[in-house]
């Protein structure tokens, strides 16, 4: 998926000749860390431990920020230690009339942000981006069946309450992947919507643990679980959300029964690089005026950050847009499919795209 960049407008031309917006930025800040002249920014208003190592942040953002569908993202900026860092999360709730947003936050091995998160203190102000992401649930009436592992949950949760919202008017389904019972989020509100609602139904898949409740199954995604989930030839509509192997595998396991297969995975496929991306290019930088020399075999993203270029960025995996940018001449290669592209474009994302030829970015 490619976004165009949106260009400034008259007002913002006129007003970055007196005051840039960045300084602008720095005094209204003083006065109100919400106050931005045109950034989207969020308080911390709530914190609510949601499984081992798992926190819900409820966030109150400010008048620039446009709202979110149910299954979309955010990218979120936080400084720790003097550093600015920015990630993307799904929104684990559907829209609410208060505007509010909740985000689900997981502590992974080695990551500052997630970790930083679960204790930030309430009050304290995010960096928010607008929302991105096209997972949402089809119009069509056949059966849904949603499919989550480990973080997966998060934007499934959001489309499960917007579905509460609407009554379940479809049969809805949840398979929910966890090591353990104590690191699944939310379940006993699942298990409520379950008892109240006879066209939804969840089933919690353990793969560290034996089943005990009615609704709990053991192991990883396998074609024995269809048996449960899909009765008889039935097809439905399916979301699947994890792992890049995890997406893959339910891919693979549900075959020619799905009516409909939308997925997005929280890690990136495998990169494809073989000995032709060898030796370096140069690339311009037509903002700052620097020439650099860059390797061929490295994301655009990585190889600036290596010469000490720090350009905006979020997931890293080619989803969120943080780090598009734009592009006026020279080719670069797709890191994940390895289709190139000679054309200038105004959306090149640096994450995933390596360069093929001497480059000129808008950086």
């Amino acid at each position: 998926m490619e976004t165009a960049i949106r260009r400034p407008n008259w007002l913002s031309r006129l007003n970055a000749v007196w005051a840039p917006p960045a300084v602008l930025d720095f005094w209204l800040s003083r006065l109100n860390p919400l106050w931005s002249w045109g950034h989207a920014r969020a308080r911390v208003i709530e914190l609510h431990p949601e499984a081992d190592g798992v926190t819900t942040l409820v966030l109150r953002p400010n008048r620039h920020f446009r709202g979110f569908r149910p299954g979309q993202h955010v990218t979120v900026g936080v400084e720790i230690d003097g550093v600015r860092y920015t990630r993307s999360y799904s929104a684990s709730d559907m829209p609410r009339a208060d505007g509010r947003i909740r985000i689900t936050v997981k502590t992974v091995e080695g990551g500052k942000v997630g970790a930083f998160l679960q204790t930030i203190p309430v009050g304290s102000v995010l960096s928010l981006g607008q929302a991105f992401g096209e997972l949402c649930v089809p119009d069509e009436p056949a059966p849904c069946l949603m499919l989550a592992a480990g973080s997966g949950i998060t934007p499934l949760l959001s489309l499960v309450n917007a579905q509460a919202a609407a009554g379940f008017r479809r049969p809805v389904r949840l398979a929910y992947w966890a090591r353990t019972r104590a690191q699944l989020v939310q379940a006993e509100a699942l298990r409520a919507f379950a008892s109240r609602h006879p066209n939804f139904k969840v089933h919690f898949m353990l793969t560290g643990e034996a089943s005990q409740a009615a609704d709990e199954l053991e192991g990883r995604i396998e074609p024995r679980h269809l048996t449960t989930l899909l009765s008889g030839d039935e097809q439905a509509h399916v979301l699947a959300c994890g792992s890049y192997g995890f997406v893959e595998r339910v891919r693979e396991v549900l075959g020619d029964r799905c009516l409909s297969f939308r997925a997005e995975a929280f890690s990136p496929p495998p990169r494809v690089i073989d000995a032709s991306d060898q030796g370096h290019v140069r690339v311009t930088l037509l903002k700052s005026g620097q020439t650099l020399d860059i390797p061929r075999n490295k994301s655009l993203l990585e190889a600036l950050e290596e010469q000490g270029v720090k350009p905006r960025h979020g997931c890293r995996m080619g989803i969120c847009n943080t780090c598009a940018c734009g592009k006026s001449s020279g080719a670069t290669r797709h890191l994940h499919d390895r289709s190139v592209q000679h054309e200038p474009t105004q959306a090149l994302r640096l994450c995933i795209q390596a360069a093929q030829s001497d480059l000129s970015l808008e950086l």
